[in-house]
């Protein structure tokens, strides 16, 4: 299985050429779906799905199928029909992938602002995908961690303890585009010093094993 990070929180898998793809949002490049037979959808966030880039992608490949929220997949409309909807604590099939699902909510950004679903995803028992959220999945050794590193809801101190809380052999940044490179440097410092992992921030388009 390889894995490639794409920009902000896009990550794409490929083993025996079947491409399993989370968050395609806004600000990831829209070649990300190229041949992508499922994606998953961690919320409704604008930078974790974009409604269009999406559909644009189901035209050109339609057996490809969407896993998500039921109420993010209420949201997407004509998509319905290659919506599939999962819950927090589900195990399922997507592209040949086993994955399951877990947490169930956003973090909170602040007590005024309605807190939506949102479920991380554990990728054939190694790769986990948080979304945005710092939901540790109990009773699983993750190998692969991606750990979010910037945003409105978050501060460096909770994303070195969730690396600290799941123990990867490895972590990698998500949800990235938020912070210059100034900001990115320090956080990188941090996390490598402190996260207690293997951590890095892989740069758009940078494949790895998995």
């Amino acid at each position: 299985m390889r894995l490639t990070k794409f920009s902000h929180s896009c990550v794409r898998l490929v083993r025996d050429g079947a491409v399993l793809v989370i968050d395609p949002g806004s600000f990831s490049e829209r070649a990300v779906l190229d041949g992508a037979d499922a994606i998953l959808i961690t919320h409704e966030h604008a930078d974790h799905l974009d409604v269009d880039k999406l559909a644009d992608a189901l035209d050109r490949h339609p057996s490809a199928t969407v896993y998500t929220h039921p109420e993010v997949a209420a949201k997407l409309g004509a998509l319905n029909g290659v919506v599939r909807t999962v819950n927090a604590g589900d195990t399922f099939q997507a592209a040949g992938f086993e994955v399951r699902a877990y947490g169930g909510w956003h973090a909170v950004i602040h007590q005024d602002l309605p807190v939506v679903p949102n479920l991380g995803f554990l990728i054939e028992g190694s790769v986990y995908h948080p979304g945005d959220s710092f939901d540790v999945p109990p009773d699983v050794e993750v190998d692969t961690l991606f750990v979010p590193v910037s945003g409105a809801w978050l501060k460096v101190s909770e994303a070195i303890d969730f690396v600290r809380a799941v123990a990867p052999r490895r972590a990698f940044a998500l949800h990235d585009c938020l912070a210059n490179d100034n900001g990115l440097t320090l956080l990188d410092r941090l996390l490598g010093q402190f996260s207690g992992a293997d951590y890095s921030r892989l740069v758009p388009g940078e494949t790895v094993d998995a």
